[in-house]
């Protein structure tokens, strides 16, 4: 089957564009020309990937995105950002989006972006479905949440990535480059100031476990610290 990918996009120059670009490369696409329709699409279609320009009529895509997270926290999001505008990615991030990609960019590097999502999502699927315990918490590869006390807490793709790399490391030095190269697949100034909202993220899960806490390494990386009596 196809892939469904559901493209939030009001130009209509570049939404016809990539509409016609990535259905060229075999994805089943649905366009939506403002956030309202986007919404409705996604309750129908049950897309394995959004793609959301952030300025949109109607709804605009912070919303959207909050909008969808609400209803599903694993589909990943991917925000079409204008270059100049740093704080568009970081809001993002902030609301839950995995990736952004800033305007114009080339088809090139927007496939490249959509195949490193459909290839975690086939990891995921591959993953063992053992719990995984660390402190006094647990993490579930398969259903992607983290549980304290039998309280359990969804996690985005690539919050769930970033987890997985501190657990596998822990009480481990885990270099800020070896982080962004894994999970962003390259290593710059914005992804790295992404890195940082995805770990204040975390640390909101883990503070409910004081048997952890995850610790900066100022410029260098990170690591998560297991305190067991």
């Amino acid at each position: 089957m196809k892939v469904n990918i559901l493209l939030a996009e009001d130009d209509e120059n570049l939404g016809f564009m990539l509409e016609d670009n990535l259905a060229s490369l075999g994805y089943e696409i649905t366009w939506a020309k403002n956030g309202v329709e986007a919404l409705a699409h996604f309750k129908t279609k049950t897309p394995e990937i959004c793609i959301i320009d952030v300025m949109m009529p109607k709804m605009d895509g912070f919303e959207l995105a909050t909008k969808i997270r609400e209803m599903n926290e694993f589909v990943p999001i991917l925000f079409l950002t204008a270059k100049s505008m740093e704080e568009d990615r970081l809001k993002g991030f902030e609301i839950g989006a995995d990736d952004y990609i800033t305007k114009p960019f080339s088809m090139k590097e927007l496939s490249y972006r959509i195949k490193v999502f459909l290839k975690r999502n086939k990891t995921k699927i591959e993953k063992s479905t053992k719990l995984i315990r660390f402190g006094l918490s647990e993490y579930d590869p398969e259903n992607l949440t983290y549980s304290k006390d039998g309280d359990s807490y969804p996690l985005t793709e690539m919050e769930a990535q970033l987890l997985e790399m501190l657990i596998e490391k822990q009480n481990q030095l885990v270099r800020r480059e070896d982080i962004l190269e894994k999970i962003w697949g390259e290593n710059d100034y914005f992804k790295g100031r992404s890195l940082d909202v995805f770990i204040t993220r975390l640390r909101k899960y883990l503070k409910k476990d004081e048997s952890l806490e995850i610790k900066n390494h100022h410029g260098v990386g990170f690591s998560l610290r297991v305190k067991l009596p």
